[in-house]
């Protein structure tokens, strides 16, 4: 039956804001030293005609990650993928259906493939818009959609994530092995108080003086060796090449030892690492060999890598040679950039997949499925950034604040674009003023999605 509380699109308007790095972060083989971050304001009517009100979403546009392309020219991903949030943003004002934010996203989401060959053919680029730049163009309007919606009801978002809210149990947006649960079941009422911050050590980030190149001069720290008391870091992230074995095995055990030296002196005992390939490894025998390359040389290394991310190319299909069973016994390994439906997180467990990263940039909704089936097949979760700063970071850390088993946060835009957090330090100073390592995402408790 039709709900009260369900909500049809009265408008949405979106727009674009130039955000610079104070330092490039390379990843993957690309350098990015500046993005744009895409915003998208969303009015909502309930059914009753009696409440209406107003959400945000924001997300930096991501081209670099989401479309890296031998044949077309970051410059025109840029421009196809921001033409994309343009006439999403339309589709969203021509919608004309009343439901929960789930099945309005969901039904637009069916338009995105369509849409996005008409781009790519009207801009006559050479290959059509993959799937998940889609899925970051739309994320903004996506997370908008939500807020506004818990706006509306006057409700934090998560909490209206069950039958009272939702027309459809889960089994309508992934299989019947759903029937009759809710989204509710997966995620959980109230916040995380603190969540503990992954802290990224890029390609080119320098570990200690004698590695830097160029200072940024801004008071910031400018080498890990700082960060770490700065931030009172416990979590690293550490970006490695992928097709240069000898220099990642130099770069895992230069940061152990950095990070060893340094948390020596403050007296902290234990942390831990991630290691992200971008999916550079030609293979997962590469990443096999190089974790037990690593506890060869630094066994105290190996054990705090606490998992893998995205090690071989995105396109499982197309690479159904490039299994993770051997690799996933030494180590979780999770995906990623493949990560765009549920068919992918299916197919990635065939292939020996043992985890799941969660991204906002994917959209609220496509986030919400996901870490509902990685839960129920018992899959290590966890929640990546795309250098999300201020009202992007505040979502993606709420995300991860109320799913169960995701244990940390990752969170760099405070090192590369600092810029983009200076409206938000004085609402959520603990959020933004690091100081043990630790994230405060207990204030993600307001209305919508929660700040």
């Amino acid at each position: 039956m039709p709900k009260a509380t369900d909500i049809r699109i009265k408008s949405a308007v979106c727009s674009f804001e130039p955000v610079s790095f104070r330092v490039p972060l390379k990843f993957g083989g690309r350098v990015m030293d500046r993005f744009l971050l895409i915003n998208v304001d969303v009015v909502v009517e309930c059914r009753d005609g009696k409440r209406r009100a107003s959400g945000l979403g924001s997300m930096p546009l991501g081209h670099l990650w989401a479309w890296p392309s031998a044949t077309v020219p970051p410059d025109q991903t840029e421009a196809a993928m921001k033409l994309f949030v343009e006439e999403s943003v339309e589709l969203a004002n021509d919608c004309p259906e009343f439901g929960h934010p789930i099945d309005l996203i969901y039904h637009l989401s069916a338009e995105y493939e369509h849409l996005g060959k008409q781009i790519a053919s009207r801009l006559k680029l050479p290959e059509t818009m993959p799937l998940l730049a889609e899925l970051v163009a739309a994320s903004p309007l996506d997370a908008a959609v939500h807020d506004a919606y818990g706006r509306a009801l006057e409700l934090n978002s998560y909490n209206t994530l069950s039958s009272k809210f939702m027309n459809f149990d889960l089994s309508e947006y992934l299989d019947a092995s759903f029937k009759g649960e809710y989204l509710d079941q997966y995620t959980l009422r109230d916040p995380k108080p603190r969540m503990p911050l992954y802290h990224l050590v890029g390609a080119l980030d320098a570990l200690t003086d004698a590695d830097i190149i160029q200072k940024a001069n801004d008071g910031l720290p400018e080498t890990l060796e700082q960060w770490i008391p700065y931030n009172g870091l416990t979590h690293f992230k550490i970006k490695l090449a992928g097709d240069n074995f000898e220099w990642d095995t130099q770069r895992v055990l230069a940061v152990e030892s950095v990070t060893t030296a340094a948390q020596a002196k403050r007296g902290c005992p234990q942390w831990w690492y991630s290691l992200d390939f971008n999916e550079k490894c030609e293979n997962a025998q590469y990443v096999v060999q190089l974790l037990k390359k690593i506890q060869s040389d630094s066994p105290s290394a190996y054990d705090r890598i606490q998992y893998i991310e995205q090690p071989t190319h995105r396109d499982l299909k197309g690479h159904p040679d490039q299994v993770m069973h051997e690799a996933a016994k030494l180590k979780p390994v999770v995906i990623d950039e493949s990560l765009v439906d549920y068919d992918a997180l299916l197919l990635c467990r065939e292939m020996g997949y043992s985890g799941v990263a969660l991204k906002a940039c994917k959209g609220q909704t496509e986030a919400l499925l996901m870490g509902a089936a990685a839960q129920k097949f018992g899959m290590f979760l966890c929640v990546q950034d795309l250098t999300c700063p201020g009202y992007s970071f505040l979502h993606s850390a709420s995300l991860a604040a109320r799913i169960p088993s995701i244990a940390a946060i990752e969170g760099n835009g405070r090192q590369f674009c600092p810029s983009g957090n200076k409206l938000f330090v004085k609402s959520f100073p603990g959020m933004f003023d690091i100081k043990d390592g630790t994230v405060e995402t207990g204030l993600l408790t307001g209305n919508g999605l929660g700040f």
